[in-house]
């Protein structure tokens, strides 16, 4: 079969296909020899629905960090959102595709002609999709252009229990239609990876896990008191926050049943609430009724830095691939409280770097977070811990590298190394 002779591996007699040899030191410094053709690029375009949020912002981690030397990048995807701007100013190729909607649409057709159009004209070596729609209707249009290379990534899966049934099964069926049409399956974390090759989305074996980067650069290593005055909050005050969109997937909800649980218990506490959303009127009238304060900020820019103000950071989804905000918490050291949803064990392991609830349960969830206050010296190493590990894995260049590599091994190309015709210091 096709995927399987795309499968990086040995040769047909079992042996390993030999390397190809290392590129020598230049003999002179470039600027002294004569100029030399202008290598031609790999054009890769990233397919994404909504480029946002956790998905949008791995994509553009993905696109940017690409040698540009070597890739010329493209992202295609539903308008709207501060990161188009954001990939325009990094030298990006960008289409907001007039028409494309976050959910399924009978305008979906013209949008697919209008992604057939782009990969016709542009004759990509590479269809990069993202996301449920923007991976059925990319692959679809790779499928039907041709492109040589097609590669998915599970952000997390589409479907979930809190759909309707028929939207779940809708989901389900565009998703495994286009199994056939990808060569190479990325996943962000092992559980949804295995939840992918389960649920029959991706082939077995052509799975491969690249961990979702966060930019580290702009986030604090421990707790940052100027963060802690920016969020208003005395430091004497113990404050329990949480960061994302403030709708049905992050159950913003559950984090005031939380709250007023926790507050029962320790009246002293504070609570705040990073993001903005269709569920904040729910959420304050809420919180009034319980008769406790949640601070809401509001879309804040820089959240992935007032994150390290908390004391203690609660990610109460019902289902997530693995937690953007989560990564950005522990990265900076923060004990956290989590839902054991999709890739979330995977990255807050039970007792080593955080606590995990089960989703939709608000008490548990609270007396989690007791005992990590209750505990303030584990408490403080499950932090230590939990940055350790997503430091060591979660930035950009590692996620870049498995990317780059997943290319070139479906390309037929050597692995990374220096540049053709490079040397140290020129």
């Amino acid at each position: 079969m096709r995927d399987a002779a795309l499968a990086a591996g040995p040769g047909r007699s079992g042996t390993p296909a030999a390397a190809w040899p290392a590129t020598p030191p230049r003999v002179a410094p470039a600027a002294s020899l004569p100029t030399a053709p202008h290598p031609t690029r790999i054009k890769v375009l990233h397919v994404i629905t909504r480029f946002q949020a956790g998905a949008g912002g791995n994509t553009l981690l993905s696109a940017v960090g690409l040698d540009p030397e070597r890739y010329e990048v493209w992202i295609a995807g539903v308008p709207g959102g501060a990161l188009w701007e954001r990939a325009r100013a990094a030298g990006l190729h960008t289409v907001e595709i007039r028409g494309f909607r976050p959910t399924l649409a009978p305008a979906d057709l013209l949008v697919l002609a209008r992604l057939v159009r782009l990969v016709r004209r542009e004759r990509f070596t590479v269809v990069h999709t993202h996301s449920a729609k923007g991976g059925f209707l990319g692959r679809l249009a790779a499928r039907l252009c041709r492109t040589p290379v097609v590669v998915h990534t599970f952000h997390g899966l589409s479907f979930h229990p809190y759909q309707s049934r028929p939207r779940r099964t809708a989901y389900r069926c565009l998703e495994r239609a286009t199994r056939r049409f990808t060569h190479r399956f990325l996943a962000v974390a092992p559980g949804v990876a295995r939840q992918a090759v389960e649920e029959r989305l991706a082939v077995p074996g052509l799975v491969q896990v690249v961990p979702s980067a966060v930019d580290l650069g702009h986030i604090p290593q421990r707790f940052d008191p100027l963060a802690r005055r920016v969020l208003g909050t005395p430091r004497s005050t113990t404050l329990i926050g949480t960061v994302g969109r403030i709708d049905t997937q992050k159950a913003p909800l559950d984090f005031v049943r939380m709250a007023a649980a926790l507050h029962a218990e320790r009246p002293a506490t504070a609570f705040v609430m990073i993001g903005d959303g269709p569920l904040e009127d729910e959420v304050r009238g809420l919180a009034e009724r319980l008769g406790v304060e949640v601070t809401l900020t509001g879309d804040r820019p820089d959240a992935s830095w007032l994150v390290s103000g908390l004391d203690v950071f609660v990610m109460p989804s019902l289902y997530e691939g693995l937690g953007r905000a989560l990564t950005e918490a522990l990265a900076t050291a923060r004990p956290v409280v989590a839902t054991a949803v999709n890739g979330v064990p995977d990255l807050v392991e039970h007792g080593a770097t955080g606590l995990l609830v089960a989703p939709a349960d608000p008490q548990a969830a609270a007396r989690a977070v007791c005992w990590l206050l209750d505990h303030p010296r584990e408490a403080a190493e499950m932090g230590r811990q939990g940055r350790q590990r997503v430091r060591a894995g979660f930035a950009p260049q590692t996620m870049c590298a498995a990317v780059d590599a997943c290319y070139r091994g479906l390309l037929g190309l050597p692995p990374q190394g220096r540049t053709p015709g490079a040397s140290p210091g020129t």
